[in-house]
């Protein structure tokens, strides 16, 4: 057995260092027997996909992006099941537009709920056409065919949808729990009961699952896999890797895969091999920090390119993200507020104001994603106003690596510019 074929990050479950943290799998078992929705919260490459994979069979998963709207949720679910949902008005709690089937799947999933209809096919050369639509004025009709599916619908990444449209969204699932449809929504937040705050009205409807991690429930995952691979890890190593990983399980699965890379322990032999010295684990933290170069360039170049592109913006948005990257590890897993932000960048430009600081920070988020609307990094939740880190690899990725962003450079342009601010 190879090492990276137990440690590391993947799309696909690992199950030679899977841990059931904190019997996770049991309670998301209990919530799926239940009619709730269910909402799983933790921070980017906590494992949230892996425990959804490890117990939900067959489900139907939609990726958020930023700018994709809720109603995009309902035209893509319908797609993966061989329909087309062809929209001419969306709002919280009522859609309206036709669906049609692109398939024989799709045909015999509307004629289940009374909608006979054929399916669009093409053989060879020769194309048949035959009407398929049917108008629909209800959420009712998509709920009915979600349930005639037998597959549960998953909403990833819902962290990249606008405010205004999960509040939307939060409306839509009280009107899909009326009609038996329970949804798992699965993102980064770092309050309780998101969906509670967004609407009251699901209260006892929604159950939540944190998928955070104890130093004890990381040291687990290295044991696990330490016994898969016939290994000898020091405590003191162990230690380490679970200090470094700043309780994240994906960045020490990566961190533990690029560890034994730097010893050269590829693959479990006869013989017990001993990884007990501590460089390994440094060296290994700069590699790691090394390859993610990349990514944080990137993400600077993004944040800066947004923040220049704005009239007279070279001042506020500089200051607010100097201050966030330069806030403690703590502060950014538990959530740094904008009144500390304020204090801070207050301090060093005393033209800043807290309102106009509160929304520049709703912007931050657009900021960072690229043209496929991925890549978030911070997100700031305004109903608790905290700016939070959604990547814990930028926690290693600073620590390791020297780097000069790019927003201390519009400082002192605005500086001598006379500290011209944004308005915005």
């Amino acid at each position: 057995m190879r090492t990276d074929e137990v440690f590391g990050i993947s799309p696909e479950v690992r199950d030679a260092s899977y841990v059931d943290r904190g019997e996770l799998d049991s309670k998301l078992q209990r919530s799926l027997r239940r009619t709730k929705h269910i909402a799983i919260r933790g921070p980017s490459k906590s494992g949230k996909s892996w425990l959804r994979q490890k117990v939900i069979d067959n489900p139907i998963v939609v990726q958020c992006r930023l700018h994709k709207s809720f109603a995009d949720i309902y035209v893509d679910a319908l797609s993966q099941i061989g329909i087309k949902l062809t929209l001419s008005e969306s709002k919280s709690g009522s859609v309206k537009g036709s669906v049609s089937a692109s398939g024989d799947v799709g045909a015999a999933l509307l004629g289940k709920i009374g909608i006979n209809v054929q399916a669009e096919s093409n053989k060879g050369t020769e194309k048949s056409e035959k009407p398929v639509g049917q108008d629909i004025d209800d959420l009712r009709y998509i709920a009915d065919i979600l349930k005639a599916s037998n597959r549960r619908l998953i909403i990833e990444d819902f962290h990249y949808m606008s405010t205004d449209d999960r509040r939307s969204f939060s409306f839509d699932l009280k009107a899909l729990w009326d009609y038996g449809v329970f949804v798992i929504i699965v993102g980064v937040w770092s309050e309780t009961n998101l969906l509670l705050h967004l609407n009251p009205d699901l209260a006892g409807r929604v159950d939540e699952i944190s998928v955070a991690w104890s130093p004890q429930d990381l040291r687990e995952i290295i044991n696990k896999g330490e016994r898969k691979l016939n290994l000898n890890i020091g405590d003191n190593v162990k230690s380490r890797l679970v200090e470094l990983a700043y309780t994240n399980a994906g960045v020490l699965q990566q961190l533990t895969l690029f560890t034994l890379d730097d010893a050269e322990i590829e693959a479990k032999t006869f013989r017990s091999q001993k990884l007990d010295n501590l460089e390994h684990v440094d060296s290994a933290a700069m590699e790691y920090a090394d390859q993610l170069n990349p990514v944080y360039q990137q993400f600077s170049k993004q944040v800066s390119g947004g923040i220049r592109s704005r009239r007279n913006s070279t001042g506020i948005y500089a200051y607010a993200m100097a201050t966030i990257i330069e806030a403690s590890d703590n502060e950014l897993i538990n959530g740094l507020s904008a009144r500390r932000i304020f204090e801070v960048a207050h301090s060093r430009q005393d033209r800043i104001q807290l309102g106009n600081l509160k929304a520049i920070l709703e912007k931050i988020p657009e900021l960072q994603v690229d043209d496929e609307g991925r890549g978030l990094i911070l997100t700031y939740n305004s109903a608790t106003e905290e700016v939070s880190v959604v990547d814990r690899q930028l926690l290693l990725y600073r620590r390791f690596a020297t780097v000069k962003w790019p927003w201390e450079d519009m400082i002192a342009e605005a500086d001598a510019q006379g500290g011209q601010l944004d308005n915005d």
